[in-house]
Order: C-alpha cells, then structure tokens, then sequence
C-alpha cells in the first residue's frame, strides 16, 4: 500500500512526497479508516512506528477552511519537547494547506501564548497543565472541539497529569471523537477508556510491552556508578560502532556527574539534558547532536517521550528505570523506521529487580554479559550509594519509667479529657453551626 491508497488529497500527497514518504507504516495504515469513520480508537504502538502521522494525515483530510475563532481539533501530549514535535510535523504536512495552529506549554510567557490562542486557531498541541490554565481562565474555549487526541497517555500518567487530565475531560464537549495513542497499555489507561471513551476500537501493532523487532537488547551487570562511567568510556572510544548515542540515567544530578565525567575524559564529545535546562538550551542540544556536532546525548526520562532523533546507533540505560514502561519509550529512541538499534543495559545489584520486571512486561528475556575484566572496578561512590547511617537522637527528652517528686500530681477536675468521639462533635455543630475544632493551620 502506498499513501495514494488512502486517497489523500494531492496538497497532503505532495507534502509527503516532498519529505519522502511514499508507504504508510501498519500503525498508519490501520489507524487511518478508523479515525475517517469518526469512531473512537485507541492505538498501542511503540514509538518510532510513525504515530504522529497515524492521527494526523485523517485530521487533516477531514479539516475544512473555516474563520471560527475556537480550535475544533485538540492534540494533548506530556511534554514540551514533544508538542515543538507535532507542530513541526504539521507543518511539514501543511505547506500547501490554509490551517491554523499552535503549541503551548509550561516554561514560557502565559500572556504571549493566550494572544496566540486568542488569534483563532484551527489546532491546538498542548501540555495538560498550561492547556487547563487557559481553560479555566476563559482564554481557550473547548466546547467547539470536535476531535481530541492523547498521545502518549502513559507517560502523562507517569508524570503525575492524571488529575489535569481527567478536569480537562469532563471540560470537552460529550459529542466528539476521542483518539488515544499509547505504548503501553496500563491500568490506568484502561480505566481512562473505560470512563471517557466510546466503544473504542482498539489497533495493535505489538502487544503491549514488546519490543521492536529491530533493537537488539543486552545488559551487564555493574556494581557502581564510577564502574559504569569506566565501562560506559570504554564503550564510547569506538566511535565507528557507537557512531550517535543516547544515554539515559535516574535523575538531574546523576546526569550532571556524568556530564562532567564525560567532558573530561571525551572532551567535546557529549552534552547533556533535563528538565533543569531551559527550553532553547534543550532544543538547541537535540538540534546540534541531530547535526552530528557531538555524539553522546545524555537524558532524563521526563524529556525521553520529547525527543524526535534520527539513526540513534546506541541507547545506553545507565541505571535501570523503576517504571518498566520507561524502560520501553527509552529504547524506543533507537531502531526506528525499520532500521536497527542496540540498547545496553547497565544494573547494580538493587536494580537487579526491576530488569526483572522489564522482561516480564516485554515476555522476553534480555541477554546478559559479564562485565568485560578490563574494566577497572571503582571503589569511589556517589552520594546515594553511601551507606545510609542512622544519626543518633540529640536532645531526645528522657523516658521516665515511674513518677519521682513533687512534679508528679493528680490532674485538676477540669484538665481531666474525656474522648467524647463523633456524636459529641455533631451536637456541638448543631449548636454552633460548625464543629468546635481548630482550623487548619497556615504554613
């Protein structure tokens, strides 16, 4: 099938031709009809299998010229980095097509992004918490959407925009398409499709957790952070093999050390990312490691669902993430439009588990490699692999065993308490018109 099957428009067709896109991808392919027939559909796909166009080519060829002032298609996805990456794409797909849109999110001026909203636009790509502050101030008027999509709806989960997103939910009109594109498939996503969805059809590329056939995954065991960093060296030195490599550590501190570690022992090699830097700075490292100017990206999973890169070699876990489906959208960086990929693992003893609940989500087992004997093993530690050692109690008031002196007396009548539990409460609410209780302190 190519996309002259789908019976596109020439301004669309002409668009993909001009990016060099001529075969839809299966996501694509089965999501297209579906999303034409107005129904509610829920898609599981990795990523990397072209989900973006999946929702956008049918969006599009639906999407009439109108000058209303209110969008009509809503497009929810969890992070900055990833609405810069729709709107991108639209408008690769639009240069021949008059359609209105726009991306907002958190980090930026809010005045400057309601007179964008303001403008009119046709579409809107948005965060959930930015998206629900210009709800609720009147700005964005929601009741003319007719299409909502959520994309990658796990990770918002993960992120904690549950709350966000189920008010934003209950704000959209009852009558409209609802779209929902995941990874994964957890209970919190079914729980979702069960409360606001339709009858949706589901389309599945993989089962939920698989892996994509084009990365090959193995790991090592290694017992601490500096031995990683020896290991991880030693890997990167062969740059004909590890030729652009994305790796993924814990947090913003970790990621920092390592930066560091990096910059001196590979010098102008790397450069690092998280939610600490600025939006430019973000959007300008994904830019220049894109062009090659250096090689090594290191990341935090809160920016993983945002990054848009080509021919990633290597993805390279330095420690292994807690949440298994993290695990899947980080190695969905690499192997992507049907090329091949190599994810690395590195684990210590207390990550040992989780690899564990990976395989499990996946079904598949992860080969496993001994740490090669020319690594030097590191005796120096991090914060947060030094022992945790109980402080002992300072000026902690002696227990007294049984009373001594004068200090110990009987209470006077009126001090003595008597817990008279919740009826006692309701009288006194009766009588005063609210309980008779101390209000909650301001911090």
């Amino acid at each position: 099938m190519t996309f002259s099957d789908l019976n596109l428009n020439r301004f669309l067709l002409d668009a993909l031709d001009e990016m060099g896109f001529t075969t839809p991808t299966p996501i694509q392919e089965k999501a297209f009809s579906v999303i034409m027939s107005s129904k509610d559909m829920v898609g599981i796909a990795q990523t990397g299998t072209g989900k973006t166009f999946a929702y956008l080519l049918p969006i599009l060829k639906q999407l009439t010229f109108s000058k209303q002032q209110h969008p009509r298609v809503l497009i929810i996805v969890p992070t900055r980095e990833l609405v810069v990456q729709v709107i991108k794409e639209i408008e690769n797909l639009t240069p021949y097509i008059n359609v209105r849109f726009a991306g907002v999110y958190g980090g930026t001026n809010l005045n400057k992004q309601k007179q964008l909203v303001y403008q009119g636009q046709d579409i809107i790509v948005a965060t959930p918490g930015r998206l629900l502050d210009l709800a609720l101030d009147g700005i964005l008027k929601l009741k003319h959407i007719q299409k909502l999509v959520i994309d990658e709806v796990d990770e918002m989960m993960n992120l904690g925009f549950r709350p966000q997103l189920i008010t934003l939910l209950d704000l959209l009109p009852k009558k409209r398409q609802s779209i929902l594109f995941s990874a994964t498939l957890t209970k919190e996503v079914a729980g979702l499709l069960d409360q606001f969805f339709k009858s949706p059809i589901k389309i599945e590329i993989a089962s939920s957790g698989s892996p994509l056939d084009t990365i090959k995954q193995l790991a090592y065991p290694v017992p601490n952070f500096y031995t990683k960093v020896n290991f991880l060296v030693e890997l990167l030195k062969d740059k004909a093999i590890y030729t652009k490599v994305l790796v993924f550590v814990k947090n913003k501190k970790q990621a920092n050390i390592l930066f560091e570690e990096l910059e001196v022992l590979l010098p102008g090699a790397t450069n690092v990312i998280h939610s600490n830097k600025t939006q430019n700075y973000r959007l300008r490292a994904v830019k220049n490691f894109e062009k090659g100017f250096f090689n090594i990206l290191i990341a935090t999973d809160i920016i993983a669902r945002g990054l848009d890169l080509t021919d990633v070699s290597h993805v390279i876990n330095f420690n292994i993430p807690e949440e298994p489906e993290n695990y899947m959208h980080r190695i969905g960086r690499t192997g992507r439009a049907e090329q091949e990929g190599t994810a690395i693992s590195f684990f210590t003893e207390e990550e040992v588990d989780y690899l564990g609940e990976i395989e499990l989500l996946m079904n598949t087992e992860i080969e496993v490699y001994d740490l090669p004997e020319n690594i030097e093993i590191s005796t120096q530690k991090i914060d947060e692999e030094m022992p945790k050692v109980a402080l002992e109690s300072v000026g902690k008031k002696k227990t007294i065993t049984e009373p001594s002196g004068p200090a110990f007396h009987e209470k006077k009548e009126k001090n003595k308490r008597v817990n008279l539990g919740g009826s006692y409460r309701r009288e006194i609410a009766k009588k005063y018109k609210k309980p008779k209780t101390r209000g909650q302190k301001r911090k």
